[in-house]
C-alpha cells in the first residue's frame, strides 16, 4: 500500500450533483470526467467546485487518444492542465486506446496491437504528457471486442512494458480485464497475477451486457459476482487500492450505488488484514 490510498469512491454523475451536496454521502472520494468540466462556467463548474470543497477528486478522460500516430493535441493538454490546477486531483488517468483518426473522434476507446512499436510509441507520447502536465499518468486498460493479427505478445505484457518505459501508472479496470477475458478466452486471473503491483494506483468496477457469446462493457448494469469474485482476487494480489465504480448509463439513485459501494468495502475488510481510515467529510 502506498500513501497515495483514497478508499471507496464513485464516479460523479450529473443526476447525482445535488444529492451529494444535500446528504453528504460516505463517499472518501470522487472520480471526474475531465472533459465533461472543460468549460468556462455555468452549473458544472459549480458543482464541480462545491463538491471539491468536500471531497478528494481524481480526474478521469476519455480523450488523450494516447495510441493514436496523431500528433498529441497541445490546445487539449493545455484544457487538461487548467482543469487539473483547478482541482487539484490526486492524479490524473486516461485510458491505453486511440479514439480516432484524422482529427475525427469515434467516441470509442479503440485497443491497440500488442507490438514493440506500438511500445516505443506510446511509451513515448506518455512521457511528453507527463511532461506537458508535470505529473505521472495513471493508464487504464480497455476492453476490446478485436485483436489485431500483428500482436506479438498479451495484453498484460504489453500494459506491463508500456508503464514501465513510461515511468507511468496503472488504472486497473477489474471490469474490462473479465469482459476481454469472456472475448478473448483468457485467463482474468492469470492476467491480474502478470501485473506488477508497484504501479497499481487505482481499481475500477462496472457492469456490462453479457450476451453470452460475447461481452459488452457499457457500464449500465450492477457489478455482477464474477467481477466482483475477480476483486476480490485482485485485493489479494495488490493490497489496498483506491476503488471506485462506475455507472454511465441506466444510472441508479445515489443511495443504490452506496449500497453497490459498500458491497466493495465488505470485501475489502473480508480479504485484507487492513481497516481503511474513516475520512471526516468537510462542510
Amino acid at each position: 500500500m502506498t500513501n497515495h490510498y483514497l478508499g471507496f469512491g464513485l464516479g460523479l454523475r450529473t443526476p447525482h450533483f445535488q444529492d451529494v451536496l444535500d446528504t453528504h454521502p460516505e463517499v472518501d472520494w470522487f472520480e471526474i470526467i475531465s472533459e465533461n468540466f472543460m468549460v468556462a462556467g455555468g452549473k458544472p463548474k459549480y458543482y464541480l467546485q462545491a463538491i471539491r470543497e468536500r471531497y478528494p477528486m481524481v480526474m478521469h478522460g476519455v480523450s488523450l487518444s494516447i495510441g493514436s500516430t496523431e500528433p498529441l493535441d497541445k490546445d487539449y493538454l493545455q484544457r487538461l492542465k487548467q482543469l487539473a490546477n483547478e482541482v487539484q486531483p490526486e492524479w490524473i488517468s486516461d485510458h491505453l486506446c486511440w479514439t480516432g483518426l484524422d482529427g475525427i473522434n469515434s467516441h470509442d476507446l479503440l485497443p491497440m496491437p500488442y507490438t514493440e512499436e506500438a511500445i516505443n510509441h506510446i511509451a513515448e507520447r506518455i512521457m511528453q504528457v507527463q511532461d506537458s502536465l508535470g505529473r505521472q499518468l495513471l493508464l487504464e486498460n480497455v476492453s476490446s471486442y478485436l485483436s489485431y493479427t500483428d500482436s506479438a505478445m498479451s495484453e498484460w505484457a504489453f500494459y506491463n512494458e508500456i508503464v514501465e518505459r513510461a515511468d507511468c501508472l496503472m488504472l486497473l479496470d477489474i471490469n474490462n480485464v473479465y469482459v476481454s477475458s469472456r472475448n478473448h478466452h483468457f485467463d482474468a486471473e492469470a492476467y491480474l497475477d502478470s501485473i506488477n503491483p508497484a504501479r497499481v494506483r487505482q481499481f475500477h468496477l462496472a457492469g456490462h451486457s453479457d450476451y453470452g457469446t460475447h461481452v459488452i462493457d457499457t457500464h449500465d448494469h450492477d457489478i455482477c459476482d464474477p467481477v466482483w469474485q475477480l476483486y476480490r482476487q485482485a485485493l489479494q494480489r495488490f493490497g489496498p487500492v483506491s476503488t471506485m465504480i462506475e455507472r454511465d448509463d441506466n444510472i441508479p439513485p445515489l443511495n443504490e450505488l452506496l449500497d453497490e459501494l459498500n458491497i466493495a468495502r465488505q470485501i475489502a475488510a473480508e480479504t485484507l488484514d487492513f481497516q481503511p481510515p474513516i475520512r471526516e467529510v468537510a462542510g
